[in-house]
């Protein structure tokens, strides 16, 4: 395998409003879309579909729900093995996106806080090239994934806001066995209290080889001890953001699997990133290769 993937399975369920309401109001909802979810899962399917060999390790219920993300992983080519199916319901994102992109979530984890992981999926785990982690809502999960990071070669981290508010104390087991790490604007001053250039520095000397941190419509800052870039965005009209992060991540990996310079795998990042939010939902607007003349 090039890329595993341990993370949330979720199904995403967004509706696209005119505005996020606020407590007492009531908004109307012009549209809406059902689809397979999951950070690290919105990772491994793009990198799938950029011809990588992708497989992923998490939770499914024994709902309907189940069905649709077990399928969608499947017609995508990752493979499945690391899946496991317990009693009980598959975890849902309930979301709200405005006319400008920007979206609230509500997370609902189901079996995603039971996932273990045990020798065989160790075994099956060590066979990647990379092991991509997100964050989950529970405290099991978090230890499972927390077992295994000195287990594994290289570790790819998106921490998200959930594990961004646990503090750098908590995580540092995490950063200090991370080859590079992905988080965004805000995360980046939740976990570290300064601002990103600082608090990007500040996670290269707890152990980081890689931080990418991504701006939104200002592009990506990515730093090493070599030196730092910061990359521009591509301009594209924002549908949905949802998901964006994730794109950029499977961009930033692709292009570190490919043996790319870190400024070219940041590129390829904001590309993957600017595909995405021009679709509604995470995965409609990921491409199935790179084109020769879309991507800078």
């Amino acid at each position: 395998m090039d890329v595993i993937g341990i993370g949330a399975l979720n199904v995403d369920r967004l509706y696209f409003v005119s505005s996020i309401a606020r407590g007492g109001e009531e908004v109307s909802v012009y549209s809406e879309t059902v689809a397979p979810g999951g950070s690290a899962a919105n990772t491994i399917v793009a990198l799938s579909r950029l011809g990588l060999r992708t497989g992923f390790v998490g939770m499914i219920g024994t709902d309907e729900d189940s069905k649709l993300v077990l399928e969608d992983l499947k017609k995508e080519k990752v493979d499945t093995k690391g899946l496991k199916r317990l009693k009980g319901a598959t975890g849902k994102i309930l979301g709200f996106v405005d006319k400008t992109g920007e979206r609230a979530l509500y997370a609902y984890p189901g079996v995603n806080d039971k996932l273990s992981i045990d020798k065989g999926d160790l075994e099956y785990i060590k066979e990647a090239g990379f092991v991509h982690l997100s964050s989950f809502v529970g405290e099991k999960s978090y230890r499972a994934q927390k077992g295994i990071i000195k287990k594994v070669q290289k570790i790819s981290f998106s921490p998200g806001a959930l594990y961004a508010r646990k503090g750098l104390e908590e995580l540092v087991q995490f950063i200090e066995n991370c080859h590079v790490m992905f988080i965004n604007r805000e995360e980046i001053e939740l976990l570290t209290g300064s601002e990103y250039k600082i608090g990007a520095k500040e996670l290269l000397e707890l152990g980081v080889e890689i931080v990418a941190v991504t701006l939104g419509e200002d592009g990506c800052f990515v730093m090493t001890k070599g030196g730092s870039h910061l990359i521009p965005a591509y301009k594209t009209k924002v549908v949905d953001t949802t998901g964006a992060g994730d794109a950029f991540a499977a961009g930033f990996l692709y292009g570190l699997m490919k043996e790319r310079d870190i400024k070219s795998c940041g590129n390829l990042g904001n590309y993957l990133a600017s595909r995405c939010i021009s679709k509604k939902g995470a995965r409609a607007g990921l491409p199935y290769r790179l084109e020769r003349n879309g991507c800078r």
